[in-house]
């Protein structure tokens, strides 16, 4: 299968789309034309482990990777995880929770970035690149910890990443910078997370940067959701969550079913309007924000628009206004129209904004819908699953479940089952996490971590408590205009 760039003039195969990540015009890498997977084929995975289910799903995509490679590197991947990498929880009559933060660092991203050091590595011998890879990474918390892992000490890579300085919960900062490994980098940045990704997006978009770096024997990849590398694996999960439905007999194969995924870069929501595109019976996806709810308004408006004021937030994995995998479904709505898709990502740019079409507004309303949580309505959500079923969540799940309970209340009729995406260990934020539970509020993370655990015996991950003892490798803070210069002391050894 190919692969074009949502802003045309490139045509390119899967291990080329992992291998470089982002097009050279800027632009994201999209199938040229989505698999199906058939009934007869979901019926076959019902009985499938999850890694077979994953490596079906991937090798749809990447038909220039071997299928028994594929299996073996998901067979790999999938091991590192806690029991199962996706469970599926049956919270209450038509609402379930679809967790998939038992990989090693405790957040969703592990579902694909445990993955994708093998699909970059093994795209780089289809291509025969023999250069050293570099893996930019711009993160608002869980990607840099999960990237930083994944691609720890692997060889012919050297991986950095850019956090916001104040924009990443404690126990994310100290996941990151006391990050073991010769091959790693971490770097704060003075801004958020838009300065960040931004930052990022301009160096892989530069040929001054990247013609310097090739004759270092450099070559550029993402290990961002801007990366198609990172959004295949993460298609897999909406497979297994429906399968998984079917196999406890909870809905009939064929039977639709509503997800609702908290986002702030709109690839974990898109993985699952590409499971649909697929044949996936979904019927509608919530779109779940925080008080950046720049994504809401979007939905229902069709208007987008980063001139708003940005809030940080007890959820900073969605603190985000510039969406980036949302460029793929305008894509998708345009009826393909690179030329489109370029002018309006242009406007955005220059003028912080841009704006779709009635028509293709209606076509994203046939599936999406968007809602928010102010924090102190995540609190309460979080607060009242808590006492009324024993659950305990995240506030980015929190936030999910403000939006799930909205939905139901003005549907009192809606039948139809929806599974909530859980996308973090609570006790990755535990401070935030124990105040929503108990009112009370503690200073320490590790500290919050304990109270937590007596207050709701849920089982503390040994990799978060031994952040403690571990010392703090990483502290230089620069600012987004230096990123480049950050790079280059990077690869020439003096950091």
């Amino acid at each position: 299968m190919n692969f074009i760039s949502t802003r045309g003039g490139e045509k390119v195969t899967g291990a080329q789309a992992i291998v470089k990540g982002l097009s050279e015009g800027g632009g994201l890498y999209v199938p040229e034309v989505f698999p199906k997977v058939s009934v007869s084929e979901m019926n076959d995975m019902l009985d499938m482990s999850y890694p077979e289910r994953a490596a079906l799903v991937l090798g749809k995509y990447l038909d220039d990777y071997d299928k028994d490679g594929l299996l073996k590197a998901c067979e790999a991947a999938y091991a590192k995880f806690d029991g199962d990498p996706a469970p599926l929880l049956r919270l209450d009559d038509q609402v379930y929770i679809l967790e998939l933060w038992h990989g090693p660092t405790c957040a969703f991203k592990d579902m694909a970035l445990t993955l994708l050091p093998y699909l970059l590595r093994k795209g780089c011998d289809i291509c025969g690149i023999k250069e050293e890879i570099l893996v930019l990474v711009a993160t608002s918390g869980d990607t840099g910890k999960a990237a930083l892992e994944g691609f720890r000490d692997a060889e012919g890579v050297k991986i950095m990443v850019f956090y916001p300085s104040e924009g990443v919960s404690k126990m994310q900062k100290m996941q990151m910078c006391t990050q073991e490994g010769g091959n790693v980098n971490v770097v704060a940045v003075k801004g958020n997370f838009d300065d960040c990704q931004t930052a990022v997006k301009e160096i892989f978009s530069s040929p001054e940067d990247n013609a310097i770096l090739k004759e270092k024997g450099i070559l550029l990849s993402s290990a961002n959701s801007i990366n198609f590398g990172r959004l295949a694996p993460q298609i897999a999960y909406y497979f297994s969550a429906y399968l998984d439905l079917v196999t406890s007999r909870q809905i009939e194969m064929g039977e639709g079913v509503d997800f609702c995924v908290p986002t702030g870069n709109f690839g974990n929501i898109l993985a699952a309007y590409y499971a649909k595109q697929m044949g996936l019976p979904i019927r509608r996806l919530h779109c779940a924000s925080n008080k950046n709810n720049i994504l809401t308004d979007f939905l229902k408006t069709g208007v987008y628009d980063t001139n708003r004021e940005f809030y940080r937030t007890t959820s900073p994995s969605m603190d985000i206004l510039v969406s980036s995998n949302l460029e793929r479904l305008i894509f998708e709505i345009s009826g393909r129209d690179a030329k489109l898709t370029a002018e309006r990502m242009t406007s955005l740019k220059k003028t912080g904004r841009y704006e779709i079409t009635p028509s293709e507004l209606a076509a994203i309303q046939q599936t999406f819908d968007g809602g928010y949580a102010t924090e102190d309505a995540c609190v309460e959500a979080m607060y009242d699953i808590f006492m009324d079923v024993g659950y305990t969540m995240d506030t980015h799940t929190g936030c999910a479940m403000k939006v799930a309970l909205d939905w139901f209340e003005k549907n009192k009729k809606d039948e139809t089952n929806m599974v909530i995406v859980s996308t973090a260990n609570p006790y990755k934020f535990p401070q935030d996490v124990l105040y929503a539970v108990t009112g009370n509020d503690v200073k320490d993370s590790f500290k919050g971590i304990k109270r937590l655990h007596a207050a709701t015996a849920m089982e503390v991950p040994k990799n978060l408590m031994s952040l403690r003892d571990k010392p703090v490798r990483f502290t230089r803070v620069a600012s987004k205009k230096d990123l480049f210069k950050e790079v280059l002391a990077f690869v020439d050894g003096e950091v």
